[in-house]
Formats: structure tokens, C-alpha cells, sequence
């Protein structure tokens, strides 16, 4: 037990839990309400969107891969969900429409990533764009193809100024909660207990980390390759959508555009967390302790009054120094691995 507790104490995610303690506190000393748990409880309603797209992010950068696509499946999820909606559907059944589009899209990227040899970056940047696309020119094409909506304008009315008057009872996924628990966060919780129990208890999280070690070891080891990278897309698209889903309650209005500014957090989020982005390193646990720095961070330096446009800034900046601190710890244990190996050796002889 004692030699476990030392284990997790020399782990990244320690240090990620102690550095969120002490951020929490500094920004209770300068603003007390923030200490206050309910408001903090509540306040994670605002960058849950975040977390939902970052956590299965993780598991593809696991396999040495990345996905810059979600971000435009935010806002084709949220569109689809809107525009299925108003056609006559069941705001519920809207949302399972919508999670599908998104486990669509993410299959998409995996069927081509998992097919080619060309970097996973080049193909989502094209279907970020592409799904972009896709939302912003959806309610226009339903129109063409002759679908009827409410409202003498058709779908081509919500082309620009989204969709709101969404019924209320889905608006309360993000404004409702349990006691102080909000249901976003019980969303992410529960989400993020799913993913960590396929990346670190059954054979297909084995599979992921075999991948992004060695890609090519794995084929000769009979790992499925192809299926695992598209599921683990799947999953990643499930994630975007399910992100949409809840920031077109939070903001009681369905657009294409949705989500479309917080590609550079995820990112950050991610790689914060512990994901290696050379692959075979990462953890839930790590990615959703990085989202709560990330998310009360970029809250707290609002409330000091740093502006909307410094905040990305410090993001940026914070990414960059994660990655290059990563990269010391890394070269200081490889120099220090061969030192010792060379001092074995040496006595040997």
C-alpha cells in the first residue's frame, strides 16, 4: 500500500491534482467566492464542453494520432439536432439523431486514417473544414431537397441565426443539475468513467497503447488495427457531438458555429494531461484534472479582468511550456537510464 502511495505521488497526475488544489486557493485568496463550492460546482458548466471533446481526444493521441475535427462536429451536432427538431421530431430523438451524426463523422475519419498512410492532421484538417461545411450549408441543402420545416421561410431561415425556443426541458441539461451538481459535470463524470474503463481495463485500451508504440509491432502481434482506429474515432466523434449537444443547451440556441474557438483548449487540455503526442502515453484521470486546471485558469483570469483575447494567449503560451518541460523530463530520464546502464556495465566488466 505504502510503495503504491509512493507510486502515484512521483505520477504526473499527482502533480496535476496538487497544482489544481493550489490554483483553487490562490483564487479564493484573491476572490473568495470562488472558494464558494457551489458556484465552483456550477461554474464547470461553462468549459464542460471542453472535457467532453478532450477525454476521447486522448485516446487517439494515445494511438499516435490527433483529431482537429471535433470542433466543427460541435456545431454539425448542434445543427442537425436544431434542424431535425423543427422539422417535427422529438427534441430526444433529435439528440440521438445528432450523437449518430457524430459517431458518423468520427468513423469517417477513422476509415481514412485507418486506410492510408497519410497523417492523421492532414485528414482532419480537411474534415474540419469539411464539416464546417457541412453545418453551415445543411439547413440550405434540406431546402433544395424539398424537406418541409415550420415557418413560411424553411430551413434556409436558420442558415445564419441559428435555432432557438428550444423546449425547456432540454435546456435543463445544462442549466439543471442534482442538489450543486450540475448535469454537465455528471455528464462529463460519467463519461469520463466509461472512457477510463476501455482505456485501462479491457483489451481494447491495451490495443490503443500497443498502437501508438508501435504501430507495425501491433499488425504483426494480430492486433485489429484498422477496427481499432476507427472506433477509437468513433469515439471521438461521439464526444464532439455529445459537446454540441450540450452547448446548444447551454445557450438555448442550436448553430453551426458552435464550439468552433475552443480547438486550441482541447488541444492544450490533452497534451496538459499526460497524453505523449509521439504516442503510448496517457490517461483519463490526467485529461480531466488538466480540464478543471484549464477551465477555472481561464476562468479566474477572467474574473481579474484579463480580457477574452489575452486569455487564448496564456493558453497558447501554457501549451508550449508543457510541451517543452515534457520534453526535458523525458531527455533527463533517457540520459539518466543510459548513465545507469553504463555504470552496470561498467562493473561487470
Amino acid at each position: 500500500m505504502k510503495a503504491q502511495a509512493i507510486k502515484w505521488i512521483k505520477t504526473w497526475e499527482f502533480g496535476l491534482a496538487v497544482l489544481l488544489v493550489l490554483e483553487i486557493l490562490v483564487l479564493g485568496a484573491i476572490n473568495p467566492t470562488f472558494l464558494n463550492l457551489e458556484n465552483l460546482l456550477y461554474s464547470t458548466s461553462d468549459f464542460t464542453h471542453i472535457l467532453l471533446a478532450a477525454l476521447p481526444l486522448t485516446l487517439i493521441i494515445i494511438t499516435a494520432g490527433i483529431d482537429i475535427s471535433g470542433v466543427s462536429i460541435m456545431g454539425l451536432a448542434s445543427i442537425t439536432l436544431g434542424l431535425t427538431w423543427v422539422a417535427g421530431v422529438n427534441i430526444f430523438i433529435a439528440l440521438f439523431i445528432a450523437l449518430g451524426v457524430g459517431i458518423l463523422a468520427g468513423m469517417f475519419n477513422g476509415a481514412f486514417v485507418a486506410s492510408t498512410d497519410v497523417n492523421p492532421l492532414v485528414i482532419t484538417l480537411g474534415s474540419l473544414f469539411m464539416f464546417a461545411g457541412i453545418a453551415m450549408g445543411l439547413p440550405g441543402l434540406l431546402d433544395a431537397l424539398g424537406f418541409k420545416a415550420y415557418g413560411a421561410a424553411g430551413f434556409a431561415a436558420y442558415m445564419y441565426e441559428g435555432i432557438s425556443g428550444l423546449p425547456h426541458n432540454f435546456n435543463q441539461i445544462a442549466h439543471g443539475g442534482i442538489g450543486w451538481v450540475p448535469y454537465p459535470l455528471l455528464i462529463v463524470l460519467i463519461f469520463a468513467a466509461f472512457l477510463g474503463i476501455i482505456l485501462h481495463k479491457t483489451r481494447f485500451g491495451r490495443y490503443l497503447y500497443l498502437i501508438g508504440v508501435n504501430a507495425d509491432a501491433a499488425r504483426y502481434s494480430n492486433v485489429p488495427v484498422k477496427s481499432t482506429l476507427v472506433t477509437v474515432y468513433a469515439l471521438s466523434g461521439l464526444g464532439a457531438a455529445l459537446a454540441g449537444v450540450v452547448l446548444t443547451s447551454y445557450f438555448t440556441s442550436a448553430r453551426s458555429d458552435l464550439g468552433k474557438e475552443a480547438l486550441l483548449t482541447i488541444i492544450t487540455v490533452v497534451v496538459l494531461g499526460g497524453a505523449d503526442i509521439y504516442g503510448g502515453k496517457g490517461t483519463i484521470v490526467g485529461t480531466l484534472l488538466a480540464g478543471f486546471f484549464i477551465g477555472f485558469l481561464r476562468q479566474g483570469l477572467l474574473a481579474m479582468g484579463v480580457t477574452s483575447d489575452v486569455v487564448p494567449v496564456v493558453v497558447g503560451g501554457l501549451l508550449v511550456v508543457v510541451v517543452a518541460l515534457k520534453l526535458f523530463i523525458t531527455t533527463y530520464n533517457q540520459r539518466r537510464l543510459n548513465q545507469q546502464a553504463l555504470r552496470i556495465s561498467e562493473e561487470r566488466r
